[in-house]
Order: structure tokens, then C-alpha cells, then sequence
């Protein structure tokens, strides 16, 4: 079973094609700038002997449908697939699913339309996965096309952890509560953690942090999210590369009637002028780890507040959840920062978390944990794969529907 999975974005197009078979990547990639003179697509392509070669080309790519004529063509050429016809389903990341969707489903007309009801909930994503998704409907025939959630794994929080204290009319009527993201990473680790652990999901309490230059914390209860750090869009939470996360509802106003900002200027501000960058003036942990080692202290204040903000948050979840399993780790930062995870994680025994420094400082592909002999509970560092977390569901869901047919 070959399995196509598709982000598309605004200007492009980041695909994974798979072999469910054995979970093999036969070819991954993206391409960007669509529309522009020079657009980018750069690919990597597994052959036989299992060895992956990396390209790259810069020919123009006008609109979404040339890309993906452009990745089929790509795949039939290197033998990956004869006709887009041997494809057994294709899987669309979709950020915003509201409450409708709970779990991924098979795209019909009645899907296109929530996914369309969705956009003023998430105006800068939404559009770009449904413009994907319905321009991949136009080449693909009778293939099933099947619609994975961001939000769907926190459809699970109670009401009391995803409702604002504002007036209940802008929940019953605009729908406005939290909804939480990167729904998709967070399951999956859990799922990994599980198996790590020998131990079944539904029996696990987990605080699983996914840092990169988006950030959130998840608490999950007997395998189930039960709060999370995101709220209505992204921008709720955690200090991230660009975004403020958490700040006082009265700022905006205050920016408003005091610097003459408008709506618009404060929401780009927030989103894209903030967090780690707002501080610094870098986004980048990397460079912001380089600047800090050369005594920058605007650097050192940017990791120290990074940092507390996360730990705020565990121990908030320890609280929320009563009994841990394991803390995760995973994401860009989360994965590859040792440095970060020991910052994270120092003085916070009173919750049982104690890393080892040898094992910290190792780097490794596969998921470990980094606790000392001292940690009452797991430490695991587990790289995440939001692609086959996606291709994993996309063929569930397939296999379910013709069960059913």
C-alpha cells in the first residue's frame, strides 16, 4: 500500500510517499515559492538499496496544480509509482477542524464545506490545505483523499479546560474556545512513548512538549489530551520563536490607544515580531545559543525565559494529571538541545525529574530516556514524524471505510 501524504501551504507544497508495507519513505520533499520566477523543489528519493539521494530544482512552479502534476511526475519517472492510480490514498494535513472532526475522515463535498467554515478560525492555514486538497481532488480520479486534524487529538479536553471565561454567547454562537495544536506530533510521541515503555497508551499520564519554532505542552490522561498549551489559534502558550504565547488580554488595547496600533499591526506583532525574536532579535535556538555563549545578555534573558515559561507548564500538567508516567521531548529544539532539556528540567525534583548528563548529551535518532537514578519517572527524548503519523491514519481510515462498505 503506497501512501502520498500532502501539506500545502500558501506558496508550497511539502509531500511524503510512503510504502505502508514496511513504513519505508520512498521519496520526500517540498517545494516552495510557488508562483514566483524561481521557485525551489528540493527532493529525496530512496532506491532500491535502500540509499537516499537528495536533488534539488529550480524551475518556476505557477500555481498548486503544476506542483503536484510536477511531484507525480517526479514519482513516475523514478519508479516509484507507474500512475497516480497505484496510489491507495492520499493524506492532507488540515490545521483547523473546530469541533466537527474529532479524528480523520474521507473528503467529500460535506468536508470541503466545514474545512471552508473553518477559515476565520484559522485564516492563514485553512485556505492554503483546502486549495491543496481540492486541486489534488482535480488529477487524482476515484483515489480516496482523507483529511487529518491538528486539532483532532484535543477534541478530548473537557469543557473546563477548553472554555474561556468570556460571556458563554461567543462560544455558542462563534464558537471561540481553545482548540490546541499540533495535535498531530503530540499523538504520535505518545503512541512511541507507549511502545517504549511496553506499556499500553490508555494506562499512560504523559506531559509531552513539542519545541520548535512553534512550541506547546500537551497533557495526556489515560492516553487521552486533556489540556494543552494552545488555545484558540497558535499563538496561545508557550514563548516561541516569533510568538508571545501567553500575555495580559489587555496589551492589544493598551498598544491600541497608547502607540496608535491598529488590529492588524498588533496581530503581526504578536505572531511574527515576538517571542524569542522579540526579545533578541533572533529566532534561530542555534544562533540564539551562539550569541548567549558571547555574553549577550538579551540572548541570556531569552533562554531564561523560554525556559521558565515551559516549566511553568509542567508543573501545572504534573498538577492536572496527579500521577506522571513521562516527560517527552521532541520537535526541533526538543530533540536535538541537550542544553535546553537540562535548563528545562533543573530544579524540578519536587516533580520526580532528574536527568542524567551523559545520557543527555548523546545524539541519537531513535527514542531514549535521558532520566538519572534518582527520576521517578521517564525522560524520553523521541523524534517526531507528523508525516507518517499522518499516513498511518490516512490508511486507518481507509481500511475502516471499506470494512464498512
Amino acid at each position: 500500500m503506497k501512501i502520498l501524504v500532502l501539506n500545502s501551504g500558501s506558496s508550497s507544497i511539502k509531500y511524503s510517499l510512503f510504502e505502508m508495507d514496511d513504513l519505508l519513505v520512498l521519496a520526500s520533499g517540498f517545494i516552495e515559492k510557488i508562483g514566483e520566477a524561481r521557485s525551489i523543489h528540493k527532493y529525496c528519493l530512496t532506491d532500491s538499496y535502500g540509499e537516499i539521494k537528495k536533488m534539488a530544482d529550480t524551475q518556476p512552479v505557477s500555481d498548486h496544480r503544476q506542483g503536484l502534476a510536477s511531484i507525480i511526475q517526479l514519482m513516475q519517472k523514478s519508479g516509484m509509482i507507474n500512475h497516480a492510480s497505484e496510489l491507495s490514498a492520499i493524506g492532507h494535513r488540515v490545521v483547523h477542524g473546530g469541533e466537527k472532526f474529532h479524528q480523520p475522515v474521507m473528503i467529500d463535498q460535506a468536508v470541503l464545506m466545514e474545512i471552508k467554515k473553518m477559515i476565520p478560525l484559522a485564516p492563514l492555514h485553512n485556505p492554503a490545505n483546502l486549495m491543496g486538497i481540492q486541486e489534488t481532488l482535480k488529477f487524482s480520479g476515484g483515489i480516496p483523499q482523507i483529511a487529518v486534524f491538528d486539532t483532532a487529538f484535543h477534541q478530548s479536553m473537557p469543557a473546563y479546560a477548553f472554555l474561556y471565561a468570556i460571556p458563554k454567547q461567543f462560544y455558542e454562537q462563534k464558537h471561540i474556545r481553545r482548540y490546541g495544536f499540533h495535535g498531530t506530533s503530540h499523538h504520535y510521541v505518545a503512541k512511541q512513548a507507549a511502545k517504549f515503555l511496553n506499556q499500553p497508551l490508555h494506562s499512560l499520564n504523559l506531559i509531552t512538549l513539542h519545541l520548535g519554532n512553534g512550541g506547546s505542552v500537551t497533557a495526556i490522561k489515560q492516553g487521552k489530551s486533556v489540556d494543552t498549551s494552545m488555545g484558540m489559534t497558535p499563538l496561545e502558550g508557550l514563548i516561541m520563536g516569533t510568538r508571545s504565547g501567553d500575555i495580559d488580554p489587555a496589551i492589544p488595547f493598551y498598544l491600541n490607544q497608547n502607540y496608535g496600533m491598529s488590529s492588524e499591526e498588533i496581530n503581526a506583532m504578536l505572531n511574527k515580531k515576538s517571542g524569542l525574536k522579540g526579545i533578541c532579535g533572533e529566532n534561530d535556538m542555534r544562533t540564539i545559543h551562539a550569541m548567549a555563549d558571547a555574553g549577550d545578555k538579551d540572548a541570556l534573558l531569552a533562554i531564561d525565559m523560554y525556559c521558565y515559561r515551559i516549566k511553568k507548564y509542567i508543573g501545572a500538567y504534573c498538577a492536572v494529571l496527579g500521577k506522571v508516567d513521562a516527560l517527552v521531548f521532541t520537535g526541533g529544539i526538543g530533540e536535538n538541545d541537550g542544553q535546553m532539556r537540562k535548563t528545562i528540567c533543573d530544579d524540578l525534583s519536587l516533580f520526580g525529574l532528574s536527568i542524567d548528563l551523559h545520557k543527555n548529551a548523546m545524539a541519537s535518532t531513535k527514542t531514549i530516556d535521558i532520566k538519572d537514578k534518582n527520576s521517578t519517572l521517564s525522560i524520553l527524548v523521541i523524534p517526531t514524524d507528523e508525516e507518517l503519523e499522518i499516513a498511518m491514519q490516512t490508511m486507518i481510515c481507509v481500511e475502516k471505510s471499506n470494512i464498512s462498505q
